[in-house]
């Protein structure tokens, strides 16, 4: 394909300028290299373009007729290369997003997003299963955990921690626990993952031994924000990531128990398709997301 462009560029400008010398000069390559890519032309289609002589260099019926294809077709990539180059500068399109269920954490940055660029349509899916990216046709997800699909790019959003808390009101009602033990006698609001069923462990140690104390299973669910309510409500004790309720921690709704047996870090991030061109409206949201999640 770009043969054939710069064979294009070649003969045009021979034409033009009447000369292999000048259009070489223009194109800034020899003329022995500009008359190797017309004959190759000339070779291909099977005609000859241009009639030679020591003095001069004229068109032939064919070339003259094949000169105003030719322009027409370098028009066209000009202008598409001008379309993408614009597309760079104002991106704009359909991006299809899947991120989880934190309505705290995601929607502000959504919100900033779309009035930071209007012209880009996003297709959201809020959820908390584990989606396949490429089978289901997703431009990005956001997950927490280390990346392990060799067919996905990552970018690091930033860090989080799990936090146990619990309502002034219920530990007034129920007494604050002082030790991990002291769990297996209160109300305990669990996360489930909807991909496994399995219920999220709470990271709880004494010393440098990771430990799992009983925990009474009085709630289990698929999502946060229902646990995050129910522990403001002062039903019982959650364990939430600390994006979720900096704003309940700070107006007294929530108290951190037992931080000096809580043990954890973690990460988010956004996953894309590998490919070797990201595209402006996809890189645009990456960028955006990396500099505004996470910063509150």
């Amino acid at each position: 394909m770009m043969d054939s462009l710069s064979g294009i560029t070649a003969f045009i400008q021979v034409a033009e300028t009447r000369s292999f010398t000048e259009a070489g000069r223009l194109l800034e390559i020899s003329s022995s290299a500009v008359g190797k890519s017309v004959a190759r032309m000339e070779e291909r289609l099977g005609v000859r373009l241009f009639h030679r002589s020591t003095r001069s260099v004229t068109l032939t019926t064919e070339g003259e007729l094949f000169l105003d294809r030719c322009k027409r077709i370098l028009s066209e990539v000009e202008a598409a290369q001008m379309e993408l180059l614009d597309l760079s500068a104002n991106p704009r399109g359909k991006v299809r997003l899947s991120v989880p269920i934190q309505n705290v954490l995601i929607m502000p940055v959504l919100a900033g997003f779309m009035r930071a660029y209007p012209d880009i349509e996003l297709d959201v899916d809020m959820s908390d299963r584990m989606v396949d990216v490429i089978e289901e046709g997703f431009d990005a997800v956001i997950r927490t955990g280390a990346p392990q699909d060799s067919r996905l790019m990552a970018r690091k959003l930033g860090g989080y921690q799990l936090q146990l808390v619990a309502s002034p009101e219920y530990l007034r009602e129920h007494g604050e626990p002082t030790h991990p033990d002291d769990l297996i006698g209160h109300v305990c609001l669990l996360h489930k993952f909807p991909a496994t069923g399995m219920i999220e462990r709470w990271p709880l140690r004494i010393g440098e031994t990771h430990i799992e104390p009983h925990l009474s299973k009085a709630l289990t669910c698929t999502t946060m924000d229902p646990l995050t309510y129910l522990a403001i409500d002062g039903v019982g004790i959650a364990c939430l990531p600390d994006f979720s309720i900096r704003q309940p921690l700070a107006d007294g709704r929530l108290k951190v128990v037992l931080e000096d047996y809580t043990d954890h870090t973690g990460n988010l991030w956004m996953l894309w398709p590998a490919s070797k061109q990201t595209a402006p409206r996809l890189r645009v949201l990456i960028d955006y997301f990396k500099d505004n999640i996470l910063k509150g």
